[in-house]
C-alpha cells in the first residue's frame, strides 16, 4: 500500500510565516474560548488535523492533556519542536483517523480549516461522536461554502468549502445537540475574502 501523499511537506516550513493564516487561527482559538468551558485538571482535548499546532497552542493552556492528530510528517516535525514549550501534556498520533481506530476517549475535539480535506464528513462526525465522553464537545472550524477558488494548489482537498445547514445536519445525525454554527473569521487573500465557520456541539 502506498503511502498518502505529504500535501504540506514544503508548506510546513513556512506556514506560519503568512500572518494571515496564524490571525485567522488566533481568531478561531479566541471564539472556541468564547464559547466552550474546559478544566485545565481534568480535560483531555483532540486537535484534529493540528497542522503546526497553531490551535494546540492556544487551546493548551486551558486543558490537562492534547491528542494531536495530523496524516503530514512534516507538520508533525513543527509540531513536535513545541511540545517542551506547551503547558499542558502533549500526545501526537501521525495518523489518518478516517481509517485508524483510536484506542483513547476525549472530552473535547477541536479542528481547524481540516475538515474540507476529508471526503466522508457524516462519517467523520459519528466518529467524533463515538470518540468523545458523555458531555463532550466539538469545535469545528471550516470554510464557508467557496468557489473552489482558495487553494491554488493540489491540497488533497474535497469540500470547497460548506453550506452551513448542511454541516449541521451532520453534527445533528451524529447525536450531537446544542449545535451551533456562525462566521467566526475571515481568511483573507489577494483574490478574495473567505468566511470560517465556527460549530460547536455536545454529546448527551
Amino acid at each position: 500500500m502506498q503511502p498518502k501523499k505529504d500535501y504540506f511537506h514544503e508548506k510546513s516550513k513556512l506556514y506560519e510565516n503568512e500572518a494571515a493564516r496564524t490571525n485567522n487561527v488566533k481568531n478561531i482559538g479566541e471564539a472556541i474560548l468564547e464559547r466552550l468551558t474546559y478544566d485545565k485538571t481534568t480535560t483531555h482535548v483532540m486537535d484534529f488535523g493540528s497542522g503546526t499546532g497553531l490551535l494546540t497552542e492556544q487551546i493548551a493552556p486551558f486543558v490537562r492533556k492534547m491528542t494531536t492528530i495530523d496524516i503530514s510528517p512534516s507538520m508533525n516535525e513543527a509540531l513536535r519542536a513545541k511540545k517542551k514549550h506547551l503547558p499542558c501534556e502533549l500526545e501526537m498520533l501521525e495518523i489518518d483517523l478516517v481509517s485508524t481506530e483510536v484506542d483513547a476517549t476525549f472530552d473535547g475535539i477541536i479542528s481547524s480549516m481540516t475538515i474540507h480535506h476529508v471526503e466522508d464528513v457524516q462519517a467523520l462526525f459519528h466518529t467524533f461522536y463515538r470518540l468523545l465522553n458523555r458531555g463532550g464537545t466539538i469545535a469545528l472550524a471550516d470554510l464557508d461554502k467557496e468557489d473552489g477558488t482558495f487553494h491554488t494548489e493540489d491540497m488533497g482537498v474535497f469540500h470547497f468549502g460548506f453550506d452551513q445547514e448542511e454541516f449541521v445536519t451532520w453534527a445533528q445525525k451524529a447525536g450531537f445537540e446544542d449545535v451551533a454554527i456562525e462566521i467566526v473569521s475571515v481568511a483573507k487573500k489577494p483574490y478574495g475574502d473567505y468566511p470560517i465557520f465556527l460549530l460547536t456541539g455536545r454529546k448527551r
